[in-house]
């Protein structure tokens, strides 16, 4: 799956999850918005509540793009 689909289904979810890339906490639409598309491109597994990881072409892991965090922002 493309980082693309799998931001886009966050977001169509209405999922507030955030993600974090080892430098800032972004929402999945945030990262719709500025990231390039050759990156968004790019093939990816998610595993739900953990992470997203780059797949290589033989379909192995590769290094996490992005950490989850489950955890809520206080009101």
């Amino acid at each position: 799956m493309k980082l693309k689909e799998i931001l886009q289904k966050l977001v169509d979810d209405g999922n507030q999850t955030l993600l974090h890339d080892g430098q800032k906490f972004s929402g999945a639409g945030e990262l719709l918005a500025v990231l390039p598309e050759r990156t968004l491109e790019r093939q990816v597994h998610l595993q739900p509540g953990l992470y997203i990881a780059e797949l290589s072409d033989r379909g192995y892991l590769g290094s996490v793009l992005y950490k989850i965090d489950n955890r809520r922002p206080n009101n």
